[in-house]
């Protein structure tokens, strides 16, 4: 009997460009949950090197990896600050009403 080893599935193994990046943010944004949209940078984050967004951020990397666990929602300026230092901006529309 073979046996078959797996390894849980993370996200950021899986953001390969900034076009896959940014979809992702997307698909995120979607759901309105500023705890998975935490997560989602983490992931971000680590694809790109934590140490990197604690350089630009000025936050220590424990404190980013608390943040952008997805566990909780990180505070409003700890989430500008990884958004800008991502190099990302944030647009608003209005809700298409039905």
């Amino acid at each position: 009997m073979t046996t078959l080893k797996t390894q849980p599935f993370d996200m950021a193994n899986h953001l390969r460009n900034e076009e896959e990046i940014a979809e992702y943010l997307r698909q995120v944004l979607q759901d309105n949950d500023p705890a998975e949209l935490a997560g989602a940078l983490g992931d971000i984050a680590r694809a790109r090197g934590m140490t990197q967004l604690a350089r630009d951020t000025g936050l220590s990397r424990e404190s980013l990896y608390k943040s952008l666990s997805g566990e909780r929602a990180p505070s409003s300026d700890t989430l500008f600050k990884v958004i800008h230092a991502m190099g990302f901006k944030l647009s608003l529309q209005p809700l298409t009403r039905t």
